[in-house]
Parts: C-alpha cells; sequence; structure tokens
C-alpha cells in the first residue's frame, strides 16, 4: 500500500479504537456498581421452642349409639304397618303386625290341652288318694299304691308338657306384633302390607341418634403421641375431639373419646379409636361421614413456616442465615405439619434464623439484609 493512503487509513481507525476502548470502560463500571448494590432485604423469623398444640384429621365413620335391625320372627302375611319411615317412635310401640289367625288357634288349643291334661292329673290324686286309704286298710295289696303314684307322675309331666306348649304358643302370637325395642327413629320400610314374609325377614331398622358415636382410625405413632400426651397433661382435656362435617363445617358440640381398641389392625397398622357426640337436634345421622380433628400438645416444639421451606429430591430445605448475612442450605426432617407450619423433628435448633420469604430467589451462598419478623407475625399474616 502507498504511503500516503497507509497514512490515511491510520488516521480513519483512530476514532474506532477510543469508542471501543469507552464502551468497555462503561461495562466495567456497570459490573462494578452492580457488585457494590446492597444485598436484598428478606423477613427472617428466629427459632424458638414453644408449646404447640398439634390437630390431625381423621376419616370418620358416624354411627348411632343403638342402631337395631327388625326381623319378623315367625311366619305370615304383613297385615299392617303402624308407623311411616322417618318416624321417631317409643319403646314397646307398635310397628308392624302379622296375620294373626294361626297363631291364636294354636294357643286355644294348646290352652285346652294343658286344661285336659290339668284334669287328668286331678283324677289321679283322687286315685292316688283313694288307693292309699285302702292300702291302709289291708284291702289291697300295696303294689297298687305304686301304681296309683306312677299314673300321677305321669300326669303332672303330661301338664307340664301342655303348659310349655301353651306358653310357647303365646309367645308365638306375641311375635306377630313387632315393636319398637327402643326410643328412635324408624328407617325404610322393605316391605309393604299383604307381603308374606318369613321367619328372619328383615322389615326395617331403629336408630337411637340422641347420640352418636364417630370411629376413626389412628396410626401407631400417633397413638404413641396421643397417649404420651394425654398422660402428661390430663388437665388439658386432651380427649376432647372436634367433628368436621361433610360440606367442611365445625359441628358445635364437642365429642369426647370413650374407648379405644386393645389391639393394631395388621393389614394397616392403625387402632380404632371411639368417640361420643351429643345430637339434641338429630343433625347426625346412622351411617353419616367426617373427620375428626384430634388436638395434641406438643412441647418445646420449633415450627417453620411453610413458605420458608423448599424441596430437594424428596427432602426439605432452609437457608439458615448466619451473623454477617450470609445464607446457606439446610436440611431438616419435619415431625408433622400445622396449618402453614412445620413442626421440626430434627436439622434445626431454637436460636438460628431462617429467611421466611423469597426463597426462590436465594443462592446457597448469598447475602441478604435480614428483616427480622416475629412467628406471631406471619402467624397474623396468615
Amino acid at each position: 500500500m502507498p504511503a500516503p493512503l497507509l497514512k490515511s487509513f491510520r488516521w480513519l481507525l483512530l476514532p474506532l479504537t477510543a469508542a471501543t476502548l469507552a464502551g468497555c470502560g462503561a461495562d466495567s463500571a456497570a459490573e462494578t456498581a452492580a457488585t457494590t448494590e446492597a444485598p436484598i432485604s428478606l423477613p427472617v423469623v428466629q427459632l424458638a421452642a414453644r408449646d404447640t398444640v398439634l390437630s390431625r384429621e381423621y376419616v370418620a365413620d358416624v354411627q348411632a349409639t343403638r342402631n337395631v335391625e327388625l326381623r319378623a320372627r315367625v311366619r305370615g302375611f304383613l297385615e299392617k304397618i303402624y308407623v311411616d319411615e322417618g318416624q321417631k317412635v317409643r319403646q314397646g310401640q307398635a310397628l308392624f303386625h302379622i296375620n294373626d289367625a294361626e297363631y291364636k288357634t294354636r294357643l286355644t288349643r294348646t290352652r285346652a290341652t294343658l286344661n285336659n291334661a290339668t284334669a287328668q292329673a286331678r283324677v289321679a290324686s283322687l286315685e292316688l288318694d283313694r288307693v292309699r286309704m285302702l292300702t291302709q286298710k289291708n284291702i289291697i295289696s300295696k303294689t297298687e299304691l305304686d301304681v296309683a303314684q306312677a299314673k300321677l307322675t305321669a300326669a303332672r309331666s303330661t301338664v307340664e308338657e301342655a303348659r310349655s306348649a301353651a306358653s310357647n304358643a303365646a309367645l308365638m302370637l306375641s311375635y306377630t306384633t313387632i315393636r319398637a325395642p327402643f326410643d328412635g327413629v324408624v328407617n325404610r320400610e322393605l316391605l309393604k302390607v299383604g307381603s308374606l314374609i318369613d321367619d328372619g325377614t328383615l322389615l326395617t331398622s331403629v336408630s337411637d341418634t340422641r347420640a352418636v358415636y364417630a370411629y376413626f382410625n389412628v396410626s401407631e405413632a400417633e397413638y404413641l403421641e396421643y397417649m404420651k400426651t394425654r398422660r402428661q397433661d390430663s388437665a388439658r382435656r386432651t380427649n376432647q375431639v372436634r367433628l368436621v362435617l361433610a360440606d367442611g363445617t365445625l359441628y358445635a358440640p364437642t365429642g369426647q373419646i370413650e374407648t379405644v381398641e386393645s389391639q393394631f389392625q395388621a393389614g394397616t397398622g392403625a387402632i380404632a379409636f371411639r368417640a361420643r357426640f351429643a345430637n339434641p337436634e338429630r343433625l347426625l345421622k346412622h351411617g353419616a361421614t367426617g373427620k375428626v380433628r384430634l388436638a395434641n400438645t406438643v412441647t418445646d416444639a420449633l415450627l417453620v413456616p411453610q413458605k420458608a421451606v423448599f424441596e430437594q429430591q424428596d427432602k426439605n430445605y432452609v437457608y439458615v442465615v448466619d451473623a454477617q448475612g450470609q445464607v446457606r442450605q439446610r436440611n431438616f426432617v419435619p415431625q408433622s405439619r400445622l396449618d402453614a407450619f412445620y413442626v421440626v423433628d430434627s436439622g434445626l435448633k431454637a436460636g438460628e434464623r431462617i429467611v421466611c420469604e423469597g426463597v426462590q430467589d436465594l443462592r446457597d451462598g448469598s447475602r441478604i439484609t435480614p428483616r427480622p419478623v416475629t412467628l406471631a407475625s406471619l402467624t397474623t399474616a396468615l
């Protein structure tokens, strides 16, 4: 290239080089400014041990305290139905009547047989008295007395047999009227008037729902926790439970745990509890469903807000903040979950500080400006 042309080209490159260097200097300044920005401010809570009421819910099967199937005891045609389905009844009230003509006839026949047997026994007794008198006068032999005594014994046995038959006939006649075994409500009537029924045919059932039982199953670990809490502080009424209805509303009366079964179920490893609930307004029905809410008091529990927890490979982590504001991932094992909190089993201890919100934007080793908050304020916010 000729010297004059090369000199001109160099003069053209000088402005471009200066512009490039100026741009690089601006980028470096921006990076420096970015690195000197203040760390982001995030809420931080200090963990503290506290007594906590831990509530768990269990699927419950609601049953009336008394629910009895009414079945026919005799064969015949259903002649009358005295009550309607869903009607309240009193103990001893007549509900159904089976045609009783056959049973009345049988009772009349057995009573006649009883009367005849009684008369025969009376004749045998008079004959024995006559033979005894003749024997005492040595008019007849003593053998005749033994024969008369045997005849009286046989006649009396016949009387007992006839009396038993008459009693049985009267009992069978009483079975033709089916009565309420206790105060309650009649459920669905399965047969109509005129139906031919056999011994054992199901007619209906009667439920006493003035109080109900709620049966629910508890795991072995939760059962041990419940028993431990009950022994430690019986004054807190740990046997009280609440019932959540199928629509999610809370049933007003409080229930009481009455019994616990004596063995765990082999298939599930759970044990059955039974709680009793008053039912003054008859809201709860036999066969209803719901959830029993059981509360246990956990002493010295560490609560971690759910928002502070994130998962990695099925493990739970939080960000623990040190004195310099640097955060580090920490794995912990939750004991259970309570509303929007986790109860810590291991991995964290009282006095440590953890980030409550914004954990999705953090990385291990990041620095933040801690903004202290209390657990009570988080509870109020929720």
